[in-house]
C-alpha cells in the first residue's frame, strides 16, 4: 500500500502573537514592580500580570508543540508526535476515526484501543474578510482518506455532533 513512509507537518502560525504576548507580560510586570516600590499594589494587578504571563507561556508552548508536530504514514501504520506525546498505531489497531467540525477546518480523532491522537485539516484564519494565515495540516483531507483506506474503516455513521468511521 505504501511504497515509502510519508511525514506530514502542520502549517505554522507566525510568531508575532507570541512575541507581542511576552512584551505585554514584561511591560505589565515592570509596571507592577514600579507600583510595588511605591507601596501601593492593588490585588487585581497581581492577578492581571499572572494572567498575562500564563497566557504568553501558553502561546509559547502551543507554538513549540506545533513546531515539533509530525504525522507519519507507513506500511506498518501511523505515528503522531507533538513534542509532548508520541502515539504509534498499527493499521489494525485503529478502531474508529471521528470527524468533528471545527472553527477552522475539521478536527480528526484517530482512536485505537490503547491510544489516540488528534489532528486538524487545513483551515484559514480570516481578519476583516482577508485570509491572514493557515492552520492545521495542508494535506489533512489526503491524510484522512489514507488512514481510512489503510485501516479498513468503511462503516460511516453520523450523530448530532460528528461523523465517524468504524469497522463494518
Amino acid at each position: 500500500m505504501f511504497s515509502e513512509e510519508r511525514t506530514y507537518r502542520p502549517e505554522l502560525l507566525p510568531r508575532q502573537g507570541e512575541r507581542n504576548a511576552w512584551i505585554l507580560a514584561l511591560l505589565a510586570s515592570l509596571a507592577l514592580a514600579l507600583l510595588h516600590f511605591r507601596g501601593v499594589v492593588p490585588f487585581f494587578s497581581w492577578i492581571f500580570v499572572i494572567f498575562l504571563v500564563l497566557s504568553a507561556a501558553s502561546i509559547s508552548l502551543g507554538n513549540w508543540m506545533d513546531r515539533h508536530t509530525s504525522l507519519r504514514l507507513s506500511a506498518d501504520g501511523t505515528a503522531f508526535e507533538n513534542g509532548l506525546r508520541r502515539v504509534k498505531l498499527a493499521w489494525t489497531e485503529i478502531n474508529e476515526v471521528r470527524i468533528l467540525p471545527a472553527r477552522w477546518g475539521e478536527q480528526i480523532h484517530v482512536i485505537g484501543a490503547q491510544a489516540h491522537f488528534t489532528f486538524n485539516t487545513l483551515g484559514e484564519l480570516q481578519f476583516k474578510g482577508e485570509n491572514r494565515t493557515k492552520v492545521g495540516f495542508a494535506q489533512g483531507q489526503e491524510i484522512l482518506k489514507e488512514i481510512l483506506k489503510a485501516s479498513g474503516l468503511t462503516n460511516k455513521q453520523k450523530n448530532e455532533q460528528y461523523a465517524y468511521y468504524s469497522r463494518a
